[in-house]
């Protein structure tokens, strides 16, 4: 991945070289300690993960909670990294709340955070959590590669692109999604999409998903980067 400094956010000099050293670090992290989980010839793979909406009491009003996708796919992976289980709604709203609170007092914003502010901020950050990476995606095999590894995937999405029903017309054009399985059967990605309540288990078949991976930067609705295609991927 070629460093972007215009999507780094943070107060002078310290916080910009301290992104350097925290991006640099974790994408070595995964390389060297990847276990294979390959699942048997034709069999799903699937991640038992808990799920949240990103408004798990249905405040979408509430702007955090509307701009929460990026909160609630990382605190869906750290659910798993810490082998807990399910939550009620009201403990997953808490959650997202402080998180989001927490970038905006910390860093000044909140709202469609980049992935690479999803690995320093969040995941290194708030959680304090390494094994993790930002990686490029040619294929949607890429990304079947590192869940036959036993990692769960984020991506950033072209909501409108993903054709889910369930999401509010036309859809949000910047969104994160967890990827935790896929199916050979169907050729699909099995994922916790935190834009709608149904989002558990939510299949999108691997074409539709390969094609709606579009990177956007930190801000509210900022101009989208372009360039390559890019995921994070989170080992425990």
């Amino acid at each position: 991945m070629k460093f972007k400094k215009e999507i780094i956010m943070g107060s002078g000099k310290t916080a910009f070289f301290l992104s350097l050293i925290l991006f640099f670090s974790f994408n070595f992290l995964l390389s060297g300690s990847d276990h294979f989980v390959l699942a048997a010839a034709n069999q799903p793979i699937i991640q038992k993960v808990p799920f949240t909406s990103q408004a798990p009491l249905f405040e979408w009003s509430d702007e955090r909670q509307e701009d929460g996708c990026e909160e609630a796919s990382a605190l869906m992976v750290m659910a798993w990294v810490k082998g807990e289980g399910s939550a009620e709604a009201k403990i997953w709203r808490e959650r997202i709340l402080t998180l989001t609170d927490w970038e905006q007092e910390k860093y000044g914003e909140n709202r469609d955070v980049s992935l690479f502010h999803v690995l320093v901020w969040v995941f290194g950050d708030y959680f304090e959590h390494g094994n993790v990476a930002i990686k490029s995606v040619k294929s949607a095999d890429e990304i079947l590669a590192e869940l036959e590894k036993g990692h769960l995937v984020l991506l950033p999405m072209n909501g409108q692109a993903l054709e889910n029903p369930y999401f509010t017309p036309p859809g949000p054009e910047r969104h994160m999604i967890l990827v935790k399985g896929y199916d050979p059967a169907s050729d699909e990605f099995i994922t916790n999409d935190p834009g709608t309540r149904r989002g558990e288990d939510y299949r999108y078949p691997a074409a539709i998903i390969f094609t709606a991976i579009r990177p956007y930067i930190t801000g509210y609705h900022a101009p989208f980067p372009g360039g390559e295609k890019e995921m994070i991927v989170i080992g425990k």
